[in-house]
């Protein structure tokens, strides 16, 4: 692929805003020599304004969502995309949420360029553990745990039960819950089985891949350990 391509494609601008970029000496090789649009060089060896290039197709991240942002591409109001730079918003292909989390939930979030990927860790087939720590309304039951265990719970307007889930108990009032699929707003709804209502809720692991200390609101790439550890716990 041709380098002014290549880049507008990384969502630097459009081919026209990327030649003219060349023409003005804003790429450079590493060693800062100035590039030009009809050279070949590979990707890990450009610089704009000098700095690398974001990463190429087939990137991956994960991204500390806060509460109040929606994954989404058009809704009104702040959306995940507003954390992160905005060329990003501008790849092909772009960089979509894996799953989702919606408004009034926080955590883990990954969001990829690569269907292959996207479709390997929501695929029903993974059952990739997904943990959530819950924040109640009331105290718990006592019998939350093993209803959840049971894979026996249908859901409201559902008609297939639920696949089992663990529920660690953290005091009265929060709870751990790992998930092996995922439903529309499936936490809230488990929750609402039993007479309860969650009031806060944050995703912190899927897999074997947890937030680690990234801070809220922020994103990083991912490395090939990352997805080794995603997938550490995959059925098979």
């Amino acid at each position: 692929m041709k380098l002014v391509k290549h880049i507008a494609n990384l969502g630097y601008g459009s081919r026209k805003q990327v030649q003219q970029m060349f023409r003005e000496g804003l790429f450079t090789d590493a060693q800062g020599e100035v590039l030009y649009a009809d050279d070949q060089v590979p990707h890990e060896a450009i610089r704009f304004d000098g700095e690398a290039l974001d990463p190429p197709p087939g990137f991956a991240l994960m991204l500390h969502k806060p509460v109040g942002y929606t994954c989404s591409t058009k809704d009104s109001g702040r959306l995940v995309y507003d954390l992160l730079p905005p060329r990003f918003r501008l790849r092909s292909p772009l960089i979509s949420p894996v799953g989702r989390l919606d408004r009034d939930t926080s955590g883990l979030l990954l969001m990829t360029d690569d269907g292959a990927l996207l479709h390997r860790i929501v695929s029903p087939k993974s059952r990739l553990g997904k943990v959530y720590e819950a924040e109640l309304a009331q105290d718990l039951r006592g019998d939350e745990a093993g209803l959840f265990a049971s894979g026996t719970l249908m859901l409201e307007s559902e008609t297939k039960p639920l696949l089992p889930a663990e529920l660690e108990v953290l005091d009265a009032r929060r709870a751990r819950l790992t998930l092996h699929e995922g439903r529309y707003h499936q936490v809230r709804r488990m929750f609402a089985a039993t007479g309860n209502r969650v009031v806060a809720l944050h995703r912190s692991r899927i897999g074997g891949l947890g937030l680690g200390g990234l801070p809220e609101g922020q994103w990083r790439a991912l490395a090939q350990a990352d997805l080794d550890a995603l997938f550490a716990g995959e059925s098979t």
